[in-house]
């Protein structure tokens, strides 16, 4: 999933506030008057205040890309599987499933009591119709690939097959929902805790159109429900009362949009949020409280080129600027424990190699743009770095953009975009050098690896590849760990060293306050917040430190 921003919560700590601008501290205030008065205090009790660092893009999960979207979608809707606190695909909307024919069908058997909130019934064929949305070419979804393991899902996809009925998914009755695979995929019950595999009405999209998630228009089946969305402000959700489950323990929560970190640190410690996502520069401040807590995350940090665009068509150059980066210092920058990497697959992960990617030598660097043509007579040409706003993808971006100037001489410029129209150019019109991250959909390599491959939708780098398509494939399917280790080492190989169509350049970590009333908050390091399983405790004990 594209990194952006956690999703954060909002209270007190009785700390001194943080290095905060006038237009900041003007924007808390403002925040927290509204607050106060919109929201009456009986409902406070049980109400969940949280900070996004943008509005989501879309809540159409067909469409949706970003964690912000998932964050949302994740709590006011469910599929048919989801993670438990080890993060292993665990029965939800199917009550089990089973493997036949060596592992090419997978049949799901779906529990009779899920409702919409309009109080119809969730049935397997809105599942089936969902899938077949999502790979329909008009829809046009950049996660369409997610299903490309599915009997004739690629060939659909790309318009060679114009008969949806032949796609390898189909709702047997009302509660079986039969999937026919092209091979055996080990992982494929955790691509279904993802939301683009969640059901969906047909009823409702050809009745309403583009405003089908509307808060008025909008019929979901998770513990939440989508009360109102104030856009570039909050949205609200509210306790599903046809939830097939156990109720949630709030009744409501409230995400707020924050798009300065310093403003929503000052919110938490004036009481406006229970959780806080910390900026760098506070870091050291908070390490010692008993309401910090920091853990590692699934999420890669990279930059990718569009190879199709000169001079970084060239892998020499681009090899040249992954290897005049001396990654070491990216942890003394963000201070928030931080792994650098030159290689792709997370630490945590299987297929985690620390000795894949370029290593930091300048004078190597120095000598691929000469082979490359780039001399005292021919200097290399002024480029941008492109990033969407925010104060650690500017640190970051300013950090190599001096790395490229002290070892390799080159004029660099900065180009930031909110989030939204930075999104927006990268589909139509990638820049040829720009940030991106990517934060696990499901904890296996794979979900890392064919985020590249040439069918990918999420592939901004326009790089194609066709040993590291045929490798990605393998891995899938591949039950041997060594052997699946082998294949995965090579494609990192291809990616960042031998082509070098990214610059890895760090695996991220979590780094948050959370009040010590907020109970059952499961951190975990794939950044998915599962709400439903919160509490807000009555006496204020004190937290609980991590360790």
């Amino acid at each position: 999933m594209i990194s952006l921003g956690s999703m954060m919560t909002r209270l007190n700590i009785g700390r001194p506030l943080y290095h905060l601008t006038a237009g900041a501290l003007a924007l808390a205030c403002q925040l927290l008057l509204a607050a106060c008065s919109q929201e009456p205090a009986p409902v406070v009790e049980k109400t969940l205040r949280l900070a996004v660092s943008t509005e989501p893009p879309t809540l159409d999960w067909s469409l949706a890309t970003d964690g912000v979207s998932f964050n949302v979608l994740t709590n006011i809707m469910e599929g048919l599987t989801q993670y438990n606190d080890r993060l292993e695909p665990v029965p939800a909307i199917a009550e089990r499933w089973e493997f036949s024919e060596e592992g090419r069908v997978i049949t799901f058997y779906l529990r009779d009591d899920v409702k919409w909130t309009d109080g119809q019934a969730v049935t397997a064929q809105q599942f089936e119709y969902s899938w077949k949305r999502l790979l329909n070419p008009e829809t046009a979804a950049q996660y369409a690939y997610f299903l490309f393991d599915i009997e004739n899902a690629a060939e659909y996809n790309s318009g060679k097959l114009k008969d949806p009925g032949q796609v390898g998914v189909k709702a047997l009755s009302p509660t079986v929902l039969q999937v026919r695979l092209k091979r055996p995929v080990i992982y494929f019950p955790s691509l279904t805790t993802f939301m683009v595999t969640f059901p969906q009405r047909q009823d409702v999209i050809e009745q309403y159109g583009d405003r089908w998630t509307d808060p008025k228009n909008i019929v979901t089946n998770g513990p939440f429900t989508l009360d109102q969305w104030f856009h570039e402000y909050k949205l609200v959700l509210n306790s599903n009362p046809n939830y097939y489950a156990a109720q949630p323990a709030l009744n409501r929560v409230i995400l707020y949009v924050v798009r300065n970190p310093n403003t929503e640190l000052t919110l938490y410690e004036t009481g406006g949020l229970d959780m806080a996502e910390l900026p760098p520069v506070a870091i050291p401040h908070y390490q010692n409280h008993a309401e910090y807590h920091n853990l590692p995350l699934l999420r890669g940090y990279y930059y990718g080129f569009n190879v199709t665009k000169p001079p970084f068509d060239d892998a020499k150059v681009r090899r040249a600027l992954s290897q005049a980066i001396d990654r070491s210092q990216i942890p003394v920058i963000l201070k928030g424990g931080q792994l650098p990497t030159a290689s792709w697959i997370p630490k945590g992960m299987f297929g985690y190699n620390p000795d894949i990617g370029p290593r930091f030598d300048p004078e190597k660097a120095r000598a691929l743009l000469a082979e490359a043509g780039f001399t005292a007579a021919k200097p290399f040409p002024a480029f941008s770095i492109a990033y969407n706003t925010d104060p650690t993808h500017r640190l970051i971006a300013q950090f190599v953009q001096e790395q490229w100037k002290k070892h390799l001489g080159l004029a660099v410029t900065l180009e930031d975009q909110e989030w939204k129209v930075y999104l927006k150019k990268l589909d139509i019109d990638p820049p040829p050098v720009f940030r991106l991250g990517w934060g696990a959909d499901f904890p296996d390599p794979d979900n890392f690896m064919n985020l590249f491959i040439s069918t990918s939708g999420n592939n901004r780098l326009q790089w194609t590849n066709e040993r590291y398509d045929r490798l990605i494939a393998r891995g899938a399917a591949e039950k041997n760990p060594e052997t699946r280790l082998a294949i995965y080492n090579e494609a990192q190989v291809l990616l960042t060293e031998k082509d070098a169509a990214i610059i890895s350049l760090f695996v991220a970590a979590q780094n948050v306050l959370v009040k010590p009333y907020v109970q059952n908050l499961e951190l975990n390091a794939m950044e998915w917040l599962y709400l439903k399983r919160v509490r807000l405790a009555k006496n204020k004990s004190p937290a609980r430190k991590n360790s």
